[in-house]
């Protein structure tokens, strides 16, 4: 079976013994599904500043594949301004690098480490050393006419019905653990509502195949003029999934982003050919996070 790894490799609010920013790389596995329970690599090395480059992370990329036994079949990652070093040193390596901000159980290590690995470390200097880099957004585009949705429609589910996930009819799709010990989102609880949208096409097999080419992020309703549900790929593609019209579409993408915040920011995305189809071409979970 295909693996996906996670990659990080930035300066940490660390000074070494020279006042000089540490560096670290963390890689794990991503999860497959909603309830998992299987221990999925987790790999951290640090890295002085001075030995920051792409040949220092090919090695601990080696490092990584050594302990899993194999290599990923690709490695996403959603640093931006790393973008050069970390596509290098997967390149060398004969890997398939990603921008992606689908990165959601590196983002819940890196919180981990933040609140019990690094304030214990000598030189800790607190968070705020690393500041975010700000990057343009840019306008979203149109999806190819071929891919257009015949409707859509907002939806909702109880997160405890994810447990059954695997057992669903799924073309395309992905997913990651909100349920039992192993949840990446532990706010969530069997009754919390996850919110959706559902897009139908007579296409829906093709959809779904573009789609799963994307590394998707997740999706946000934008409710000044025009009106439009964006779908957020990649570093920074956007992509007009629905119009919101009028008012009763904008109300209802508001209840969406509201019940979206409820759920930490978890919802998802399917397309089916039509509302009485009992298979889904495509199903991703998805979270919004907040990546710096």
């Amino acid at each position: 079976m295909s693996k996906t790894w996670e990659l990080d490799f930035y300066s940490k609010p660390i000074l070494d013994e020279n006042g000089k920013k540490r560096w670290e790389v963390l890689i794990c596995e991503s999860p497959t599904d909603t309830c998992s329970t299987e221990e999925l690599l987790r790999f951290s090395k640090y890295c002085s500043s001075s030995e920051v480059n792409s040949m220092w992370l090919g090695d601990a990329i080696n490092e990584a594949i050594a302990i899993a036994g194999k290599p990923p079949t690709q490695i996403r990652f959603f640093r931006r301004q790393m973008n050069n070093m970390i596509t290098k040193a997967c390149k060398d390596l004969g890997i398939t690098s990603k921008p992606s901000r689908r990165t959601v159980a590196l983002y819940r290590w890196l919180q981990e480490r933040m609140d019990t690995v690094y304030p214990l470390e000598p030189g800790f200097q607190g968070a705020g050393l690393t500041p975010s880099v700000q990057f343009e957004t840019p306008k979203p585009e149109r999806l190819p006419d071929a891919l257009q949705g015949d409707r859509w429609a907002f939806v909702s589910l109880e997160a405890g019905s994810f447990a059954e996930m695997q057992e669903w009819d799924i073309g395309f799709g992905e997913a990651f653990p909100i349920l039992g010990e192993k949840s990446l989102v532990p706010q969530i609880s069997t009754d919390t509502i996850i919110p959706g949208l559902i897009v139908f096409s007579n296409r829906a097999k093709a959809l779904a195949g573009w789609m799963s080419g994307l590394e998707l992020g997740f999706l946000k309703p934008e409710l000044e003029e025009p009106g439009q549900v964006v779908l957020e790929t990649g570093f920074n593609e956007r992509w007009i999934l629905a119009n919101l019209t009028d008012k009763t579409t904008r109300a209802e993408a508001a209840g969406f982003a509201e019940t979206k915040d409820k759920a930490q920011g978890v919802h998802f995305l399917a397309i089916q050919t039509d509302p009485n189809s009992e298979s889904f071409a495509g199903f991703w979970l998805l979270q919004e996070l907040n990546l710096a």
